[in-house]
């Protein structure tokens, strides 16, 4: 009865655990690999599964079918001496179904691999270049590395989704003098901007003040014209209403008159302080052979003027 007993305890057991070993699940995106007695048995797809139980059949690994990334950083040297760090991001996967077999067998470690020919390709490319095109062809260092590794992975199951060059940094003494260079030309150009813009300006000023004094002087030309234009009509219409006046007479007259004027204007000026005028009764006398001199030596300039015309 205990024998019956104890012999019922242990297929129970030893069910459980068949039970137990035999069912296995498998992720979405995912398969994996199975091997029996350390043998590849086949590959089993995402859901439920039964194997043999007590370790006859096991799950060597469970292989993703999503794309994964590897970030290197790889130290090289440009053509023109400068070492900088080449930051890139190696994205790849797994195909399909039917390479899960070399992927998991053929490589020990895949990734070592891919960072080794990344390595080899970079530093045969990058010192070809000087540091100003590798910034300028970062794109055409990606798809180089890309082209390398797929010809290479490929026979290992694995596929090279894309190679990016994320980022180049050279060392921080070449990056500050990079900067330096950058300052100091584009001061340049502000300075030859601004120098430009101060000779328009200049020029320009020039311009607009030889075309005032231009101006300026038509203007003054005008007014003696009309001021001579209108000393001649008084002096006309005077003898016309004083018949044998003379214009010697008309003259004194007007510049008579004219200096009364002044006087009316200047006194009537807020502004004037203290104006010294002649008050003795040969004043005027004086002035009026003042401005009959200034009219003589006019006319005598203008005769000479003719005569050498």
């Amino acid at each position: 009865m205990v024998a019956g007993i104890t012999l019922g305890v242990i297929f129970g057991v030893l069910f459980i655990i068949a039970l137990f070993t035999s069912l296995y699940t498998v992720e979405q995106q995912t398969i994996a690999v199975i091997e029996r007695f350390g043998r590849f048995k086949g590959l089993a797809e995402p859901g439920l599964h039964a194997r043999v139980p007590f370790g006859i059949d096991r799950v060597s690994i469970r292989e993703s079918m999503r794309v994964r990334q590897l970030d290197l950083d790889v130290e090289t040297k440009t053509k023109d001496d400068v070492f900088a760090i080449i930051r890139l991001a190696i994205q790849y996967s797994i195909p399909d179904k039917g390479k899960v077999f070399d992927a998991h067998y053929k490589l020990v470690d895949h990734t070592k691999q891919m960072d080794s020919w990344v390595f080899d390709v970079v530093r045969s490319k990058v010192p070809t270049m000087k540091l100003d095109e590798v910034f300028e062809n970062k794109d055409a260092i990606a798809d180089e590395v890309k082209k390398h590794l797929q010809e290479r992975m490929e026979q290992y199951g694995w596929s090279i989704v894309r190679a990016l060059v994320n980022d180049i940094a050279p060392d921080k003494k070449v990056k500050d003098a990079m900067n330096e260079v950058n300052t100091q030309q584009r001061l340049k150009m502000a300075a030859e901007s601004e120098g430009e813009k101060k000779k328009i300006l200049t020029v320009k000023a020039a311009e607009a003040e030889a075309e005032s004094k231009r101006l300026q002087g038509e203007g003054i030309a005008n007014q003696r014209r009309a001021i001579i234009n209108g000393y001649k009509d008084s002096v006309q219409s005077f003898q016309q209403g004083f018949p044998g006046s003379s214009a010697k007479e008309v003259m004194d007259l007007v510049a008579l008159t004219q200096y009364f004027d002044t006087l009316q204007v200047l006194g009537a000026d807020s502004r004037t302080k203290v104006i010294f005028l002649p008050s003795n009764p040969g004043a005027i006398g004086n002035y009026m052979n003042e401005i009959r001199t200034a009219f003589a030596s006019a006319q005598e300039a203008d005769v000479v003027s003719e005569v050498h015309q």
